[in-house]
């Protein structure tokens, strides 16, 4: 992989380890390239975490992918039937890669949770401690998402 989308791929790690969530810290790392600040970046993809919004449904690093796809490739025209057909072809493909590598898009799934957590409050965030980070596999599934966009970026030849 070229070194400066290696890099990009570290930094989404490293934005999940100051405690963004799973989709900021994918959509941070490679936001500067569609004219994005990290600032908006983190606050477009802050609603996704936990499966979005702590639902524990598509995981938000994989909500991360598909973020990104539109910015990459997504159609401009409500008209153009054919360019939101090759978005969808795009996502579709790396959600296939995301599923195969991971097991599942599904945050509840990955997380080994019996469908979505009924805890009181299921709204309020974890908190970020090396406990946190021991036990769950988030933040490989954050390389793995950012990895993944990084290898097709590098397939494209618009870059």
């Amino acid at each position: 992989m070229r070194p400066d989308l290696e890099k990009r791929v570290e930094r989404s790690v490293d934005y999940f380890m100051q405690g963004y969530g799973c989709c900021q810290s994918v959509v941070a790392a490679f936001a500067d390239l569609y004219r994005i600040d990290e600032i908006t970046a983190k606050k477009l993809g802050a609603g996704f975490g936990g499966g979005v919004g702590r639902l524990r449904m598509m995981c938000g690093a994989v909500s991360g992918i598909v973020m990104l796809v539109g910015l990459q490739c997504g159609q401009t025209e409500g008209s153009d039937r054919e360019g939101k057909s090759a978005c969808y072809k795009v996502v579709q493909d790396l959600l296939a890669k995301s599923k195969a590598q991971n097991g599942s898009i599904i945050c509840a799934e990955i997380l080994g949770l019996n469908g979505l957590e009924k805890a009181h409050n299921s709204y309020v965030a974890s908190e970020r401690t090396a406990e946190y980070y021991k036990s769950r596999p988030c933040v490989a599934k954050v390389e793995s998402a950012a990895r993944i966009f990084a290898e097709y970026l590098e397939s494209c030849t618009s870059l």
